[in-house]
């Protein structure tokens, strides 16, 4: 089921009405990530105004989320003798079945879900469609043995009069299920109701009549749970030491049908021999004459329809899967909305709120997936990268006016000495008792309050990239602007807290000047370059808060610090033992103790940066541990490129991490992502000034990064890139090989309806010198399948077309890792929520990405 965003208070508000502080505490799933902690964040703060008892709890992949499920979840089951409750799923859990992970949705129970409801709130995509437009719990029968449907619930869509506490799972919507998935929620919605019909091979549709075994065998099952697999020839077997176990089957029926690959789960199915609604909306019948009672069908032809309309669904719900990861809105605006529809607003929130949208350009996820943004958000597009995004990011500029207004002691005059009203970022408060948000002209430097300004520009991803800082000529490229601008070495290197004012007062103008002549035109923002905000949208400013004379931070570095606790903790991470990979009996089972040491170490991570977010000086003792994590990555960036260790593979660039003073800092996948994006963006820099333009029609290289871990000997691999623009229709390249595959279809389907002409004809003379009255039928329904076939295929290229330009330049990496594990020997573990990361056994990685680099990564 799905919560619509004009809804999105609804379950809230019921919660409020029926909980009280003895009631039991609502539980928390959160990721280890900087979004999902901030949301977290809001949403306790909620629960704590309004005395809801909650749990939070920190899940570092799936084998941490199967595990909560065995251990917490089920037994709040009312069948397992508990009393219900809600779980709050928090950047967890959006892409698989949860139902059957969680191990909620059994078939042994007469009703599912025990009245446990678990909410949804997840920024990956895609959805998983069973959570969206199923998970409604199965109710007992009627007396007359009929289905009972869920009162309030629409095609999975959760009306106003739904009244909660039965159990189920519900996503929150954030607007792109309503928008983007009617199609896929017309298949999905099909293919429940269709009648379950055994695909035996032994109909004469061509290749299409595969057997639902073989297809199986072949390819994984669309939105089913990405598996830590690595044994998938004991179909039979129980996965009980799998980190991800294969999505189970279900069948009404009373002889179990094979269900195909992108089969969705089924209940209250139809039999086959009830064709009632049948006609209206999987077969298409003779119009009887007058003259004439209507034909019956054989029930050949009608299985054959059947099949053929099942194999159209599946093909529309594979497309959706194979699009791609990508983000939608972050889980902390989420929160926000919530907190906004309960009238629940103020800056802490909003802060939280900052700081989660920051973390996500921090971390590259974007509409286009884990990916270097080369392009400016497209004002075409819905998307995060399009006016949804600038939308977010507009509001909240606007709630930091409304929450924020100026002082009734500031005088016009007095506000515009204000140093960010003159180009300068804001260094410290206005006040001891200052805590209010402001916006702020942040240049896309480092750190700068906490660092020189030449180690804030030296570190700069930005900077980097575009002047060839890993080069010694990049370094006099930099000394040379510093001296165009007047500032000497001298003074740059000192904290620019401590910088002669005047400097500091011009260097955004001095900026605005001379970046132009080095290709550096987003540095600093251009926007009320007036010094004045005279209702300008200020738009690609930055947000500063302050803490009194404790502290002043902007919203960047707080996610900088944040991201660097989760990933390198407060003190150098403690060797862990040696990992015990074995093999097993097909010699593709892995047992990883140490990584579950390793997710565990993570956990405690989860908490200091919890703490910090609302602690300043837990804040400020963390920033010696961001510098490093940044000192570390273009230390060891640099290398890479000097050394010229990044390889040009067919379908993507890959270097490996392995030697060096800082490999251990990037067993970390949120680590080893900061370092592939900074590698990645300087390719794409690179490739822009060799060749006036980017790789991949203007999206950017894939790039694939792996770092090794040899205290548990397996490397951890990173696929990022594959976008860069990531809006369908604007991109020249792609729009134009979309205009000659128009143009070539056109023309062939012009030539097929000539030919189906003419075949037609010969079928009328056959027919009328036929005899038998069956042969005259066979025909007859042969000429209504045939004169049907040329619309059905105008509709699938309007669909694949439609397909294409969704999953255009979006992170397939996720995809071609599932089918390279499937396809080879390599010892994988898939466990993370970001499924283009993944990890690979130190004497398997060759093979591996040898293997990937046969896969289509690239939309």
């Amino acid at each position: 089921m799905y919560l619509p965003r004009s809804l999105i208070a609804l379950l809230y508000q019921h919660l409020q009405r029926t909980h009280h502080p003895l009631s039991p505490p609502v539980l928390i799933l959160v990721a280890l990530e900087p979004d999902a902690l901030c949301g977290c964040r809001i949403l306790t703060q909620l629960l704590k105004r309004d005395y809801i008892p909650h749990k939070i709890q920190p899940v570092a992949g799936y084998g941490d989320l199967e595990r909560a499920g065995q251990k917490v979840i089920r037994p709040m089951m009312e069948s397992q003798g508990g009393a219900g409750g809600v779980v709050i799923c928090l950047g967890v859990g959006g892409m698989v079945d949860l139902g059957s992970l969680l191990g909620v949705d059994s078939e042994e129970d007469e009703t599912t879900y025990g009245g446990v409801e678990v909410w949804v709130i997840d920024a990956r995509r895609p959805w998983n469609l069973g959570n969206v437009f199923g998970g409604i719990p199965r109710l007992p029968p009627a007396k007359d043995g009929s289905e009972i449907k869920e009162p309030g619930v629409d095609s999975g869509k959760i009306q106003r009069n739904y009244k909660p506490g039965k159990g189920g799972i519900i996503v929150f919507d954030d607007g792109d299920i309503e928008e983007d998935l009617d199609t896929e929620r017309d298949a999905y919605l099909a293919l429940v109701e269709m009648p379950e019909v055994d695909d035996n091979g032994d109909d004469s549709e061509g290749p299409e009549s595969e057997s639902d075994d073989d297809v199986d065998d072949a390819e994984p099952r669309p939105g089913q749970k990405r598996k830590s697999w690595s044994d998938r020839d004991q179909e039979g077997e129980s996965s009980g030491d799998d980190d991800r176990p294969r999505q189970r089957r279900r069948s009404n029926s009373s002889s179990p049908i094979p269900e195909s690959p992108s089969r969705p789960k089924q209940r209250g199915l139809m039999s086959l021999s009830g064709p009632p609604g049948l006609g209206s909306s999987t077969s298409r019948s003779v119009s009887p004459t007058p003259a004439q009672p209507p034909k019956a069908i054989s029930a050949r032809t009608l299985r054959r329809r059947l099949l053929k309309l099942r194999r159209k669904h599946e093909a529309v719900l594979q497309a959706y899967y194979s699009l791609g990861s990508s983000y939608c809105e972050p889980i902390s605006s989420m929160m926000y909305s919530l907190a906004s529809e309960l009238g629940r607003e103020d800056n802490d929130l909003l802060w939280m709120t900052i700081v989660g949208v920051t973390s996500m350009e921090l971390y590259g996820r974007s509409s286009i997936g884990v990916a270097v943004s080369s392009r400016k958000p497209s004002a075409t597009s819905s998307g995060w990268l399009g006016t949804r995004g600038s939308r977010i990011r507009q509001l909240l500029r606007d709630e930091v006016r409304r929450l924020n207004p100026p002082e009734l002691s500031d005088s016009s005059f007095n506000a515009n000495r204000l140093p960010e009203n003159n180009g300068v970022i804001p260094t410290t408060a206005r006040s001891p008792t200052d805590t209010s948000i402001r916006l702020s002209p942040e240049p896309k430097f480092l750190l700068i309050r906490h660092w020189s300004l030449y180690d804030s520009m030296l570190h700069s991803p930005y900077l980097s990239a575009r002047l060839h800082i890993w080069s010694d000529s990049g370094r006099k490229r930099l000394h040379k602007l510093l001296a165009k601008m007047g500032v000497s070495l001298v003074q740059c290197k000192q904290s620019y807290t401590h910088m002669d004012m005047e400097l500091k007062r011009g260097l955004r103008t001095k900026l605005l000047k001379y970046s132009d002549m080095y290709g550096l035109d987003e540095l600093v923002p251009s926007a009320d370059t007036d010094g004045r905000d005279r209702g300008g949208t200020k738009e690609g400013w930055g947000f500063v808060r302050s803490w009194g004379w404790r502290a002043t931070l902007s919203a960047q570095d707080v996610g900088i610090i944040v991201g660097a606790i989760l990933e390198v903790g407060k003190q150098a991470a403690t060797a862990l033992q040696t990992a015990n990979w074995d093999r097993g009996r097909e010699g593709k089972e892995i047992t990883d103790e140490a990584g579950t040491l390793e997710s565990e170490e993570w956990v405690g991570r989860f908490w200091d940066a919890y703490d910090a977010l609302e602690k300043i000086e837990e804040l400020k003792a963390a920033l010696p541990t961001a510098q490093h994590l940044h000192r570390a990555i273009l230390r060891t960036g640099t290398s890479l490129i000097e050394k010229r260790q990044i390889r040009h593979l067919r379908a993507f660039r890959m270097c490996v991490v392995k030697d060096g003073p800082d490999v251990a800092l990037f067993t970390h996948p949120a680590a080893l992502t900061k370092l592939a994006l900074w590698v990645g963006e300087a390719i794409s820099e690179q490739e822009r000034e060799s060749k006036g333009k980017l790789g991949h029609g203007g999206r950017g290289t894939p790039l694939v990064v792996a770092g090794l871990n040899e205290n548990r000997g397996v490397y951890v691999v990173v696929g990022t890139g594959g976008g860069g623009g990531g809006m369908g229709f604007g991109d020249p390249v792609a729009a134009k090989e979309r205009k000659e595959k128009r143009e070539a279809k056109a023309k062939a389907r012009e030539l097929t309806k000539k030919n189906k002409e003419k075949i037609k004809e010969g079928k009328r003379e056959a027919r009328r010198r036929a005899a038998a009255d069956n042969e005259e039928d066979e025909e007859d329904e042969t000429e209504s399948e045939d004169s049907d076939s040329s619309s059905e295929e105008e509709d699938d290229d309007e669909e694949d077309e439609a397909s294409q330009a969704k999953g255009f330049g979006r992170n397939k990496f996720g995809n071609a890792f599932q089918l390279v594990v499937e396809e080879t020997n390599a010892r994988v573990r898939i466990d993370s929520f970001e499924h283009c990361v993944v990890e690979v056994k130190k004497e398997d990685l060759a093979g591996f990405l040898e293997s990937l680099s046969m896969k289509a990564v690239v939309g």
